[in-house]
């Protein structure tokens, strides 16, 4: 049976400008830090695969100064990871509180591939808490049980590089013409890519004007059917409320209407394998 295999940031829940830009904010004001991300600043660091990375870009002279942090390449990593189990705490009672919702059309889909027999799985780099308390709030604890879940630093190079794809891919004992994914940004679609992996990406907020030249299908969420098809987009290239539906690039010629089903998934996964050189 094929898979169907999602990132968690972005693609299960806009979890980013909701979740882990606040939890960041706030850990650096409990540990004393110099710091404050702002959007914009943030949607810079989101280039950068992975939480632990994004944290050690603060690390310049400049910083280690104003913070008075030690000088000693271990002592910083320890820090870092110090950091970030505090600001993954504070992400999951995020997430637990409701402070994002699933984005439309992830349980629908979830259902509809369980129903067809897809093998379901997680691929982030997110830490793997973090990446299960997300998947039990969009859909459910009973089905997110049923999810292979590969996250964290299960491998050591983060997306853009295809690591995680072909550890899933390994684990699952797939080849990569036997799986789809879905994912929200331009580093996840490289590494899909670089996995040989067809793929459909549904942009989030921080990820809309990014490129997506190699994705069989570009839709502004996989939306669902009280939502609304929308024609346009708006000029960040999203649908009007962040719910209608809206296809923004159809390389596949997979032609949804109104919604992304399992139909449309199976019309991904006939395509003809995509080739990539893998991100160095």
């Amino acid at each position: 049976m094929p898979a169907l295999i999602f990132d968690c940031d972005g693609v299960l829940a806009d979890t980013e400008r909701y979740g882990h830009l606040p939890a960041f904010n706030q850990m650096f004001e409990e540990f004393g830090l110099p710091v404050h991300w702002t959007e914009a600043d943030y949607a810079v660091k989101v280039l950068i695969g992975g939480g632990k990375e994004r944290l050690a870009s603060l690390l310049t002279p400049e910083f280690v100064a104003a913070a008075h942090l030690p000088a000693s390449r271990d002592e910083q990593v320890a820090l870092v990871a110090q950091w970030h189990k505090r600001k993954t705490e504070i992400y999951t009672a995020l997430v637990a509180s409701g402070a994002m919702p699933a984005r439309p059309g992830i349980h629908r889909l979830v259902v509809e591939a369980a129903a067809q027999g897809y093998t379901l799985a997680v691929a982030s780099t997110s830490a793997e808490p973090s990446v299960r308390a997300v998947l039990e709030h969009a859909v459910g604890p009973e089905r997110a049980s049923t999810f292979h879940v590969f996250a964290g630093d299960l491998v050591s190079a983060k997306k853009p590089a295809p690591d995680i794809y072909l550890a899933a891919l390994d684990a699952l004992d797939m080849r990569s013409d036997e799986a789809v994914v879905v994912e929200d940004s331009n580093n996840g679609l490289r590494a899909a890519l670089a996995a040989s992996l067809n793929t459909i990406v549904t942009v989030s907020s921080f990820t809309a004007n990014e490129d997506f030249t190699g994705a069989a299908l570009v839709v502004s969420s996989l939306g669902d059917p009280d939502g609304t098809d929308f024609a346009g987009t708006d000029p960040d290239g999203t649908a009007p409320d962040g719910t209608d539906f809206a296809v923004l690039a159809d390389a596949g010629s997979i032609h949804p209407h109104r919604f992304v089903t399992i139909a449309d998934v199976d019309a991904v996964l006939a395509l003809p394998q995509p080739t990539q050189e893998t991100p160095s």
